[in-house]
């Protein structure tokens, strides 16, 4: 819109911008299709637009085709929107963006996010929306200048700190331009950015435990003009052979150190333990006949190798508030590594049945021990990978304690959460945890 019709339209409504609620509306249309294009839109696309305005960004994302859903706090613009762009391809929420959960964004195939984000809750907004697991493949955000020189800092730079590092451990993040505040109306006090950010590969990086590196950090930067050995001595006795390992100076900072570094520093502190692959190799699965009778013995690689029938069991654990907890396969996996699976999981063993390898594998993968409900039999098939699965049920109430050979990551979610992401990306899933999804939800229509 130009900027006689962002006036007309104001007086029209009525609305007096409100600078509490980031009211600029950009009246510069080359601007706000050269935004748009760095998107690259397709009409494959479902976009999610934060604070459309009077839909400056909104017009040129419906002529791209995709599917848009725009999130407007404000009722009269929310109003505005669906009286001039009456678009079927076109949803209008009338919302607080920071309310909305990104997890219902999981039906959808393949989501970007575009917005103007307001000043004052830019950085709360962003985390909400860059939260793990995400299902949204492109951030094309217009900011605060000085909150995308954050996002986007190199070490040793004054903009870089932990909202850098917590947002870069999963993102890359790339400043595309400055944007000067004579192009909003009501003119900003300060001027803008552009910035994409695109998910990493999660391999990119070196397994490490996330929840203690954002520790680190936090402490590290709680005093930026601290060195890093007087505000971490409680974790590390030995600052110098740190240092040594690190290759940094014993009087660093925190803004010294990159993300592989801090990374390091977790990995030092706390190393990760790996799986004993030993073990693997010397595992003894009975195998089954079609009708689950046990013919003989066989070791892991030749039960996988060979596509032989044996037994696994799945286990479906649920809070208090009925969500599921999934867990990220681990990144050594065998089979199916970083895929998303049940609960917790695992082969039957020579010795064991059925109840006595669920037990185990709850304790041994959550470390938890809850009564265990037996759901439902799969018949071994292709689609399980040969196996014959029994499935599951069980509920906790405090935390669970996932094992990091095991586990790279996980998460509760409403089931209605994991029938649209199973739907919509199957491909992200262990096959085996599809088929006892699918069982399990035929058997539980009416849960949520």
């Amino acid at each position: 819109m130009k900027l006689s019709d962002i006036r007309t339209a104001l007086r029209e409504i009525p609305l007096s911008p409100a600078k509490t609620l980031g009211q600029n509306f950009l009246h510069d249309q080359n601007l706000a299709r050269w935004i748009v294009d760095q998107a690259q839109i397709t009409p494959a696309d479902y976009v999610v637009e934060i604070g459309p305005g009077l839909g400056a960004l909104t017009r040129f994302i419906l002529e791209k085709g995709a599917r848009v859903l725009a999130i407007e706090k404000d009722a009269r613009l929310a109003n505005f929107l669906r009286a001039h762009f009456g678009h079927e391809r076109l949803e209008v929420l009338n919302n607080d963006a920071l309310k909305f959960d990104p997890r219902a964004l999981f039906a959808h195939r393949q989501v970007k996010l575009l917005g103007n984000l307001p000043y004052n809750i830019s950085s709360a907004l962003l985390l909400n929306f860059l939260e793990q697991p995400s299902s949204i493949s492109l951030w094309l955000l217009t900011l605060q200048k000085e909150v995308a020189m954050r996002l986007s800092a190199s070490p040793s730079t004054h903009d870089y700190g932990a909202l850098t590092l917590r947002v870069q451990l999963h993102h890359r993040v790339k400043y595309l331009r400055s944007v000067r505040a004579t192009v909003f109306f009501p003119q900003p006090d300060v001027d803008s950015a552009v910035v994409r950010i695109l998910p990493r590969d999660p391999l990119e990086l070196p397994a490490r435990d996330d929840e203690l590196l954002l520790k680190l950090i936090r402490t590290g930067f709680s005093q930026r003009r601290k060195q890093l050995r007087k505000l971490l001595r409680t974790r590390v006795s030995d600052w110098d052979r740190v240092a040594s390992h690190l290759d940094i100076n014993p009087k660093a900072r925190a803004e010294e150190l990159s993300l592989l570094q801090w990374i390091d520093l977790t990995n030092f502190i706390a190393p990760l333990p790996r799986p004993d692959t030993r073990l693997t190799k010397i595992e003894h699965f009975p195998i089954v006949d079609k009708n689950d009778r046990i013919l003989g013995y066989a070791s892991r690689s030749q039960v996988h190798g060979n596509n032989l029938l044996h037994r696994a069991v799945h286990i479906l654990i649920f809070d208090e508030a009925g969500d599921v907890y999934l867990q990220q396969r681990s990144r050594w996996k065998d089979r199916h590594p970083l895929k998303w699976d049940s609960s917790a999981a695992g082969h039957v063993a020579a010795s064991e049945s059925y109840d006595e390898t669920a037990r185990r594998e709850l304790k041994e993968e959550l470390g938890v021990s809850v009564p265990l409900q037996k759901f439902l039999k799969l018949p071994g098939a292709l689609r399980t990978d040969h196996e014959f699965i029994w499935l599951y049920r069980g509920v906790v109430s405090g935390e669970l304690v996932p094992d990091k050979c095991e586990i790279e990551t996980g998460t509760f979610l409403a089931p209605t959460v994991v029938d649209g992401w199973t739907s919509a990306r199957p491909e992200d899933f262990a096959p085996g945890f599809l088929e006892c999804w699918k069982a399990y939800r035929r058997k539980t229509p009416s849960r949520s």
